[in-house]
Formats: C-alpha cells, sequence, structure tokens
C-alpha cells in the first residue's frame, strides 16, 4: 500500500459520489456510482447497501471489488481494491450510515429512495494514488487537542451545571470557532431529548425537543455514537423530526405546547455526539454549520472528548445537588407584590403551565413549577431544597431518576426568557428560591 486509509480520510467525506466496479460470476463488469464509502477502521471500508441490483449481486457471487474515490480538497484520485466479508444490519455502523445517508438523500430529493437495507463492510486489499496534478492539501486545523484542553480545565472550574453548560458552549466558540451549538438532556422515561441551553440561534430553544431515534440527534442518541454530516443537507428532513408534540391524549394542546427547534434553516454541515458516563446516555451535544466540510474526523474527535467530560461533570453535579444535607426548607413569609397578578393555568394531563395565556412549559418542569406555587400560595413558602423535591411522591418523578438538576434548570431558564415576573433563582447547593415581583393566581385543569 502507498498509503493507509488515515491518509485519504478526507474522501470518506461524501462530498464527492465514489464510483464502485464488480464482476459477475461469468466475466462481465459493471461499473456503478454509489452514494457512500465510509470509514470503519485503517483495514476496512464499508459500502451503503440500497438496492439489490447488478452491484450486488456481484459482489455475493464474486466479493471482490474497486472503489474509486476523489479527495475533495486536492482532487486526487484514489483506488481501493476490496474484498466482501460481511453485512450489517443493526448497530452504530448501521446507524450512522443510515444518517449521513439521509442528508445525502434530502439534498437530492430522493428521500423516498434513498433507504440503507445494510452496511457492506469490505476488508481493504490494497490503495493506489492515481497519477495526475493533484492540488496542495490544506494545512491541518490546529489547536484541537488544545480546545480540549480547555474545555476540561473550564469544566473542572465550574460548580454548577449553569456554569458548565454555558462554559462548555463558549469554549465550543472561542476554541473551536463553532457558531451554532446546543446541549439536549434525556429525559426521565428515556424516550425524548430536550434542549437545556444552546449559542448562535435567533431563539434559544430551550424546552424544545427531539424523539430519541428521530434525527441527526435523536439517532446519536438512540445508538450512543456520533453521527456526522460534513456535505450540503437540506434541514426539512430533520426539521420535522426535532419538533416538541405533544402525546396523543391531549390532542388539542399540541401546537400551544410546542417550542421550536432552534436550528439553521439550511445547514451544510452537522455533528451530534452523545454524551454518556459510566455507560449511561445522559444527552447529546449538537453542532452545525452553514459551510460546507465544517467538521471533519478530526473535530468529531474533539467533540467525543469534550462531550465526555461534560458527561462527566453533569454527572458529578446533579448528584451533588440531589446529595446535599440541606435542612428543611424554611417558611418564608411572602414577599410584598405589587401589580395584576400573573394568571397561571396548570393542566394535570401532562402538567403544561401557561402563564397569561402563553405557553411556558411541560412535563416534569411543568409539575415542578405547580407543586413550588401552590406551597407558595399555601404556606408563603420561597425557599426550597432538591431534596424535598425528590421526596415528594405527587410529582411522580421515577425512582432512579438522576436529571432533576437539570429539569430545574430547563424551568429557571424558560421562566427567565418568558416570564420576567417569576424566577427560580439557586441559592447554595440543592437549594433554590422562588421569586415572584407580582402575586400570582393558579388554576388547574
Amino acid at each position: 500500500m502507498t498509503n493507509t486509509l488515515g491518509d485519504i480520510r478526507a474522501c470518506f467525506e461524501g462530498a464527492v459520489p465514489a464510483i464502485v466496479a464488480t464482476c459477475a460470476s461469468d466475466g462481465v463488469p459493471n461499473v456503478a456510482y454509489i452514494s457512500q464509502v465510509y470509514y470503519v477502521d485503517e483495514r476496512h471500508v464499508a459500502l451503503s447497501f440500497q438496492f439489490f441490483n447488478k452491484t450486488r449481486q456481484n459482489i455475493l457471487a464474486n466479493p471482490v471489488a474497486t472503489v474509486l474515490l476523489l479527495d475533495p480538497r486536492t482532487a486526487q484520485f484514489h483506488r481501493l481494491g476490496l474484498r466482501f466479508r460481511r453485512t450489517e444490519t443493526e448497530g452504530p455502523l448501521f446507524e450512522g450510515m443510515k444518517a449521513q445517508l439521509a442528508g445525502i438523500a434530502s439534498h437530492t430529493g430522493m428521500q423516498g429512495v434513498f433507504r440503507l437495507l445494510g452496511a457492506d463492510v469490505y476488508e481493504v486489499e490494497a490503495i493506489e494514488s492515481l497519477e495526475g496534478e493533484p492540488l496542495a492539501a490544506p494545512p491541518s486545523r490546529a489547536g484541537l487537542l488544545g480546545a480540549v484542553r480547555r474545555a476540561a480545565e473550564r469544566l473542572a472550574r465550574c460548580t454548577t451545571l449553569d456554569d458548565a453548560l454555558d462554559g462548555m458552549l463558549a469554549t465550543l466558540r472561542e476554541a473551536l470557532g463553532v457558531r451554532h451549538a446546543m446541549v439536549l438532556m434525556l429525559d426521565e422515561r428515556g424516550e425524548r431529548l430536550y434542549t437545556v441551553a444552546s449559542i448562535g440561534y435567533a431563539t434559544s430553544g430551550v424546552g424544545s425537543e427531539v424523539a430519541v431515534g428521530e434525527g441527526l440527534i435523536g439517532v446519536a442518541a438512540r445508538e450512543r455514537t456520533p453521527v456526522r454530516i460534513g456535505h450540503v443537507a437540506s434541514a426539512s428532513l430533520y426539521s420535522h423530526a426535532m419538533r416538541s408534540a405533544l402525546e396523543a391524549n391531549v390532542p388539542d394542546l399540541a401546537q400551544a405546547t410546542e417550542i421550536p427547534y432552534p436550528g439553521l434553516a439550511q445547514p451544510h454541515s452537522q455533528l451530534a455526539v452523545p454524551l454518556l458516563c459510566g455507560g449511561r446516555l445522559r444527552g447529546v451535544l449538537f453542532a452545525e454549520s452553514e459551510d460546507d466540510l465544517a467538521f471533519g474526523y478530526e473535530e468529531e474527535d474533539a467533540f467525543v472528548a469534550i462531550a465526555g467530560h461534560l458527561a462527566a461533570a453533569v454527572e458529578s453535579m446533579q448528584q451533588h445537588a440531589e446529595s446535599a444535607d440541606a435542612p428543611p426548607a424554611a417558611t418564608s413569609a411572602a414577599a410584598g407584590h405589587v401589580g395584576a397578578p400573573l394568571a397561571v393555568k396548570h393542566f394535570a394531563a401532562n402538567d403544561s403551565i401557561f402563564i397569561n395565556d402563553s405557553y411556558l412549559i411541560k412535563g416534569v418542569a411543568g409539575a415542578i413549577l405547580a407543586k413550588l406555587l401552590r406551597d407558595h400560595l399555601a404556606h408563603g413558602r420561597t425557599e426550597f431544597t432538591n431534596r424535598e423535591l425528590r421526596l415528594d411522591r405527587a410529582l411522580g418523578l421515577p425512582e432512579l431518576s438522576d436529571n432533576l438538576e437539570a429539569r430545574l434548570l430547563l424551568l429557571q431558564r424558560r421562566l427567565a426568557e418568558q416570564s420576567p415576573y417569576l424566577r427560580i433563582e439557586k441559592t447554595g447547593r440543592g437549594r433554590f428560591r422562588l421569586v415572584l415581583a407580582r402575586p400570582v393566581a393558579l388554576a388547574s385543569a
């Protein structure tokens, strides 16, 4: 081999379709375009199996192939000699290829045609660089390891989840030049992800939801593997999946309780990385760009390392907040409020909260706010602890749920954006205060 697969990894970004040549058992050759060649490791690549066509028939009869690749940076052609080994129809390799293929399909208008049936894994037996006059390769991006270090050091100095999320996103912007990114956390049932922090968008999108398994973010969460699209991709395929929707038992409130997903209208590059700690999924770190090939495999490696540090920080902070040896929350006299009462309505069916007829939040965060307001109105309380929320069976928190701190942060940020007269502020580890600038009239339905 004159090169290694690592030397030509830019060819696997999917920017230019590859050409594959196979041969039937009777010696008749066949040449076809293939939408995706996927880097597996230094000895293997995978080709997308989408149709039982002539290429597929030939491979099953004669398991050798030649693939022609073009480096989009230098216009250098490379030829691979391959031998078919197996087909995978599930798992991280298959799901990662499926998500990237969906991006290609959305760009070419062939969503109904581009459907991945399997990931055909080939051993690479030869690599040949073809003669020509290629362009000079651009210099490798420097400073990625330094960016990982800055993120790790910044997270190590954070003492709250709020600081950790904002600090990590600031590091992505300052050290990696990422202009649009968000962090989503996994809900208590492990079925949906909800946005808790973002940078670069016209609206924060805090509280918007993505179902596990839907779109780039959902697939990364379900398979617990990074998923990256480095070429032009229309947002239409993912924007529909990346919208919160109410459960079917309250269809009349579905549109009213939807928080718009804040993604770019026309992203050209996207990267979703799962937040994993102790083998458990905590959420997803997502970034996108209006530029082609904004995130290469080296950027993906850096994101994976940063996501690991963030996941560990989230785990530690949420455990500390909930295990804090806080004294019982004291009953405090209600402050003198002025102005017209805030009309707060709580819908028990899905725990959605509306303030002056404007949607605020639903789910666990909505149930928490309803509990805080009831206690305030009944007993004049403003001081609360994470521990008492955990022990309050009326909230219906799962026994093993450990993202209460993230839900409180979500509620805090939604209130800051939507209700200037009502807010939550931290007063210590595992403790917080309900602050009201106007009286509240709470109604339930």
